[in-house]
């Protein structure tokens, strides 16, 4: 691609509204991924899955937003 044809796009780009640039971008940066690995996909919907049954089950540890920020914060200070 030429710097003038890349240049001609940005120019189109920039007269698309927010919505539309959101969108698009999210489709340039979906081509970048490669392909779906169906393998990955399949953990990863079990791993949601079981913590959400941990959650409904009371299995899990639910900190509120103000804990998590607080344990970031400490491991973060332990790690500079």
């Amino acid at each position: 691609m030429t710097a003038e044809t890349l240049n001609q796009l940005r120019s189109q780009i920039s007269t698309l509204s927010e919505s539309e640039r959101a969108a698009l971008a999210h489709e340039l940066i979906t081509t970048l991924d490669g392909p779906p690995d169906n393998a990955v996909e399949q953990v990863w919907n079990d791993e949601i899955s079981q913590r959400a049954a941990n959650v409904r089950n009371g299995n899990a540890t639910l900190l509120s937003r103000a804990e998590f920020r607080q344990q970031m914060r400490m491991g973060l200070a332990t790690q500079g």
